[in-house]
C-alpha cells in the first residue's frame, strides 16, 4: 500500500514557541505553587502526565505524515497563526522563523511508537473524559518539537530514543 502522501507545514515561527512556552509555563507554574515538597515523588509524579504527552507532541511534529502527522502540522500551523497574531498585533513585534535547520525523522519503528503511544493517550482519555493538561502537553509538544534552540531540545532528545526502542522492539534494528 503506497503511504499516505498528505502535504506537511514543518515550520515553526517564533509565535509558535511562544505559544509552545506559554501552554508550558500554564501548567509548570501552577505545579510550582501547588508542590510546596517540589522533588518528592509525589509531586513529580504529578507532572509528569503533562511532560510526557510534551514529548509525545514533540514526536508528532516529527512524523513523516499521514492522518496523524497532517493532525500534529496543522495543530503547528494554528499555534503559528495564534502566536503571530497576539506578537504582530499585541506587541508590534515580528515573527521569524525558528525551526532548526536539520530536521530530524522518525524511523519506521519511531512510527511504530507514535502509533502505540496515541492508542495509549486515547484509551487514558476516554477512561476519565477530556484531559485538558494531555491536551496542552500535546499541543506544546508540537509547538516546540522543530524549534532550533533550546525550546526544541524535548524533540532533539526523544527522537533518537523512540526511533531506536521502536526499530528494536519490531525486530529493524
Amino acid at each position: 500500500m503506497p503511504p499516505l502522501n498528505i502535504p506537511t507545514y514543518g515550520l515553526v515561527s517564533l509565535g509558535g514557541v511562544v505559544v509552545g512556552l506559554s501552554l508550558f509555563a500554564w501548567d509548570f507554574s501552577r505545579w510550582f505553587v501547588s508542590n510546596k515538597k517540589r522533588l518528592s515523588l509525589k509531586a513529580i509524579r504529578r507532572l509528569a502526565p503533562f511532560l510526557g504527552c510534551m514529548a509525545y507532541g514533540s514526536l508528532l511534529i516529527l512524523s513523516a505524515g499521514g492522518l496523524i502527522g497532517a493532525a500534529a502540522d496543522w495543530s503547528l500551523w494554528g499555534t503559528n497563526q495564534a502566536g503571530n497574531v497576539i506578537l504582530v498585533y499585541g506587541l508590534g513585534s515580528t515573527t521569524p522563523d525558528v525551526t532548526r535547520s536539520n530536521h530530524l525523522a522518525l524511523s519506521p519503528g519511531g512510527h511504530g511508537v507514535i502509533i502505540v503511544v496515541t492508542v495509549a493517550v486515547v484509551a487514558v482519555s476516554s477512561i476519565r473524559g477530556m484531559r485538558w493538561d494531555f491536551a496542552r502537553g500535546t499541543l506544546a509538544g508540537v509547538s516546540l518539537g522543530l524549534a532550533s534552540s533550546i525550546a526544541g531540545f524535548v524533540g532533539w532528545a526523544v527522537a533518537p530514543v523512540v526511533s531506536w526502542a521502536g526499530d528494536y522492539v519490531a525486530g529493524l534494528v
